[in-house]
C-alpha cells in the first residue's frame, strides 16, 4: 500500500481567545491518496478551513500528527515549511492574495524566480496560457476582473507542479458562470499535474466533482461520502 500524500492522525488545533483557549479541531484523523480530490465541507465555524491550513502546514497542530509527503510537518519550523511548500505545495485563496504592483506574469513567475528557476517566466507564460488568459499575461491585478485575477492564482499555484492543490474556498468571490470556469480549471489543473487536491467549498456542484467529501461539524469529521465511480487508476 503506498504511503498517503497527506495524513492526519489524531490531529488537534487549539487557539487562544480573548475567553481562553478555543477548540478549533478535535482528534482529526484523514489519510488522503495520491491523486485523490477531497471535498471538506460543512457549516461556517466547522474548521473546513482550519483543517486545510493545517495540511499546508501555514497552522501548527496543538497535538497528533500531520505529514505530507512523509514528512512530518509537526517538527519543522516557519523556514523549512515555507520550503517545503514552495516546492510541493500550491495553495489558492478566496481573496486570491496577488501583489498588486506586478503584472500577471511577474505574480505566476515568482515562485519559481524564488525556487531558483533560471526558466520561470516561460513556464509562467505557458500556465497563464493554458488558463485562458494569454492576451491578458501583463495586465495588473487591479486591471483585471475577479475571475481573471483567480485564473492568476491558480496559475500561480500550479505553476512549480506541485504535488499537492490547496484550495480555499476558490469560488467563494465569483459569479456562477466565473465560478463554473474556475470548476473546470481546478480540475483541468489536477489532472494536468498530477496533484493531489483538496479544497473548501459551500458550493454542493463543486463538492460533488470530488472523489471524496470530507463533512466537518463542530471541529470534527461528522460524516464521509465517496464518488460512486472514480477516474481511472484512482482508488474508491
Amino acid at each position: 500500500m503506498p504511503e498517503p500524500v497527506l495524513s492526519l492522525k489524531d490531529a488537534c488545533l487549539t487557539l487562544q481567545g480573548n475567553a481562553g483557549p478555543v477548540e478549533i479541531l478535535k482528534g482529526i484523523s484523514l489519510d488522503v491518496e495520491r491523486g485523490q480530490s477531497i471535498g471538506l465541507v460543512g457549516p461556517s465555524g466547522s474548521g473546513k478551513s482550519s483543517l486545510l491550513m493545517l495540511m499546508g502546514g501555514l497552522e501548527s497542530a496543538t497535538s497528533g500528527a500531520v505529514k505530507a509527503l512523509g514528512q512530518d510537518l509537526t517538527t519543522m519550523n516557519e523556514d523549512a515549511l515555507a520550503r517545503f511548500r514552495r516546492g510541493n505545495m500550491g495553495v489558492v485563496f478566496q481573496s486570491f492574495h496577488l501583489i498588486p504592483t506586478m503584472t500577471a506574469l511577474e505574480n505566476v513567475a515568482t515562485p519559481l524566480e524564488l525556487a531558483g528557476h533560471k526558466d520561470a517566466f516561460e513556464r509562467a507564460e505557458a500556465e497563464l496560457t493554458a488558463v485562458g488568459l494569454g492576451a491578458r499575461m501583463h495586465h495588473y491585478p487591479a486591471q483585471m476582473s475577479g475571475g481573471e485575477q483567480q485564473r492568476v492564482a491558480l496559475a500561480r499555484a500550479a505553476v512549480p507542479r506541485p504535488a499537492i492543490l490547496l484550495a480555499d474556498e476558490p469560488t467563494g468571490n465569483l459569479d456562477g458562470p466565473n465560478g463554473q470556469a474556475i470548476m473546470d480549471l481546478l480540475f483541468g489543473l489536477r489532472d494536468r499535474h498530477g496533484a493531489t487536491l483538496v479544497l473548501v467549498t459551500h458550493s454542493p456542484e463543486l463538492a460533488a466533482r470530488c472523489d471524496r467529501v470530507i463533512h466537518l461539524r463542530d471541529g470534527g469529521i461528522e460524516t464521509e461520502t465517496r464518488a460512486t465511480q472514480t477516474r481511472a487508476g484512482v482508488p474508491a
